[in-house]
């Protein structure tokens, strides 16, 4: 058996090499690196499939959230609810901003942020003495949160709502897309992602005319519509021409590698079911499966088992081991009342198995037999 793939980026770019070559080839011949035509018609070929009016690509997921913040309007010592259970960047913008995160607990069954948390982060940011401002859930793992109870509740309490689907790109709540489930929606193109370049990349949407303006506008350095003159801070943050039209042709077969992930997932489902703690999707949800989430038994040895794993050539990851209220920059900013405590028992449970479109079922099989049997 060849060596097990957590990823395998290698097989899909076999698949596609003499088509990305020849996209390649146009832009190294035409030479307009930055900002050239296939980042336009990239942005066309996103908003199109998210059915929004605007898509605007930039230069990493972590870029998106913050495009995403300045449209709207954040400012220094204004509250933002995340989940804890989170990669770094939805947590981290925020201070960069002056802004304050204020954590919440997730649901045990999706891995999402919790519509139940919501009121007791509220009021543990109004006991902080900070007013909250919004709500960035995240779609961990490849689907949404409940985006109908998280905009329902924002709308209760005039919070704004920023999606971050850096994991759930192109997956559906409710049978609305991603890129359509809150004011703004960000994205990532990180490579390991289901729709992913060959570097650093991302994307922001929107329906709002205004803080499309912006983003495009803060994505430039703040330019407005005449180089060298500036009508807001910015950053640099766009997207290169290269990896734009590498998006381009990914894109073109990124609906059968959902399927074929579904497929993937649905095996797994099917053989661990009874040994381990498997991946539940709402009703309501549809997902990329970004990741294949395990929980182990309380009390397991999840070192041990992902040892044991690696000796028969099977790589595991954890996502994550630590809650971000957890880590140290982030320990002095306040926590939900009543603690998060389905976050600290994930965060000792989890591990991520070999997830992609291209695990063939023999060796998912191999997966399964050994993870079953380490765990009985």
């Amino acid at each position: 058996m060849k060596p097990i793939a957590f990823i395998d980026l290698a097989a899909q770019q076999q698949r596609i090499r003499e088509k990305l070559d020849a996209r390649i080839a146009t832009v190294l011949d035409h030479g307009q690196y930055i900002m050239g035509k296939e980042v336009s018609r990239l942005e066309e070929e996103l908003a199109e499939y998210c059915g929004v009016s605007h898509a605007i690509s930039c230069s990493s997921g972590t870029d998106a959230l913050m495009l995403g913040l300045i449209a709207l309007g954040v400012r220094p010592g204004d509250a933002v609810i995340v989940p804890s259970f989170t990669f770094a960047a939805t947590a981290e913008v925020l201070p960069c901003l002056g802004a304050i995160p204020v954590f919440a607990d997730i649901d045990h069954a999706t891995f999402n942020l919790d519509p139940d948390g919501l009121e007791p982060a509220l009021a543990a940011a109004s006991k902080a003495g900070v007013k909250t401002v919004g709500i960035i859930p995240v779609g961990l793992f490849g689907q949404p949160a409940n985006m109908d109870r998280i905009n329902a509740f924002a709308e209760a309490n005039g919070l704004w709502v920023m999606d971050d689907a850096a994991q759930s790109f192109g997956t559906e709540w409710n049978g609305i897309r991603t890129g359509r489930l809150g004011a703004i929606t960000a994205t990532s193109f990180f490579p390991a992602k289901p729709l992913g370049c060959y570097g650093d990349g991302g994307a922001v949407f929107t329906d709002d005319d205004d803080y499309a303006e912006i983003m495009r506008s803060a994505r430039i350095h703040g330019m407005g519509r005449e180089r060298y003159y500036h009508d807001r801070y910015g950053m640099t943050a766009r997207m290169d021409t290269l990896q734009a039209t590498i998006l381009s042709e990914k894109l073109t077969i990124f609906a059968e590698e959902l399927d074929l992930r579904q497929a993937v997932a649905d095996r797994y489902n099917d053989g661990l079911g009874g040994a381990v703690e498997t991946p539940a999707i709402d009703t309501m949800a549809t997902s990329s499966w970004a990741q294949y989430c395990i929980r182990l038994a309380e009390g397991s040895d999840r070192g041990a088992v992902q040892a044991a794993l690696k000796e028969r050539g099977i790589p595991t990851a954890i996502y994550y081991p630590m809650g971000m209220h957890q880590q140290p920059p982030y320990a002095r900013f306040p926590v939900a009342e009543g603690g998060l405590p389905v976050t600290a028992d994930n965060c000792s449970r989890v591990l991520a198995l070999p997830m992609h479109p291209y695990l063939d079922a023999e060796t998912q099989q191999f997966i399964i037999d050994a993870v079953v049997e380490i765990t009985g």
